[in-house]
């Protein structure tokens, strides 16, 4: 973990227990801080790496266990059926495969405008984080704009959001080991009691961090109280598409965005 004038960078194999206990992070970056120290368990976070928690492949029960589905190459998605089992699976922005967005830590860089460096032998690129998780409209085979032959081996957080009002929940069936279920990042600045600017990304809903554009333009000069947040989680659910069995994602969704308004 590097501080720079610009704001910090950390390097992919980073342990999540460094981050949780960063200094800087603690103070500045605390988004990322308690995103971190939500993912797996304290055993997995002492090995765990940023890197790791970022690339980590398509979280589905029928995928990982070999199923020729779409992300594997076939041409059915197993988990988009009437009889599938798809309790924690996306309600926006499926595209033949279902399937979410795994890592905690992805909504938080997200909603920092955080920047990842890629390599390769043939030289290196930025990608901002908001486009280094990619759809299955895109690709469906990766989760991430990372190409054949190409590591991911920084992450760099600007100085933009530092000691900026946060907020990260996740919930999930246990405190540890799970997956989220639904999760929320969000960053806010305020000025003279004002939202002046925010971000809010809810992870477990989408096949990439779902930002959510419409409650931040809408949220812009809001003063935070209970009627702003009734209006921003009316948003939060326009065009949403729940399957068979996760329907409970959409109450879930509107109540995270209302306690991250009420900080």
């Amino acid at each position: 973990i590097e501080v720079l004038d610009s704001g910090l960078a950390i390097g992919a194999i980073t342990t999540l227990r460094e981050i949780v206990s960063h200094d800087v992070i603690d103070r500045e970056f605390g988004l990322l801080r308690d995103a971190a120290s939500r993912v797996a368990s304290p055993q997995i976070r002492n090995a765990g790496t940023l890197g790791g928690n970022l690339v980590q492949d398509a979280r589905c029960w029928y995928y990982r266990r070999g199923l020729d589905c779409y992300r594997a190459g076939g041409n059915i998605c197993y988990a988009d059926g009437p009889q599938a089992m798809n309790r924690e699976h996306a309600v926006f922005g499926a595209s033949r495969c279902v399937a979410v967005s795994p890592s905690d830590t992805a909504t938080a860089l997200v909603a920092l405008d955080a920047v990842m460096r890629i390599k390769s032998l043939d030289g290196e690129r930025l990608v901002p984080a908001a486009d280094f998780f990619v759809g299955p409209e895109r690709q469906i085979t990766r989760m991430t704009a990372l190409r054949p032959g190409e590591l991911l081996v920084s992450v760099e957080i600007p100085n933009d959001w530092a000691g900026a009002q946060f907020h990260f929940e996740k919930v999930a069936d246990r405190n540890v080991f799970d997956f989220a279920l639904v999760s929320i990042a969000s960053a806010m600045r305020l000025e003279n009691g004002a939202i002046d600017d925010c971000r809010f990304v809810l992870g477990g809903v989408a096949c990439t961090p779902q930002r959510l554009h419409r409650v931040e333009q809408a949220a812009a000069g809001g003063i935070p109280s209970e009627t702003l947040a009734s209006e921003l989680a009316d948003l939060v659910v326009a065009g949403a598409q729940p399957l068979n069995y996760n329907h409970f994602k959409i109450p879930l969704m509107r109540n995270l965005v209302k306690k991250a308004v009420r900080g």
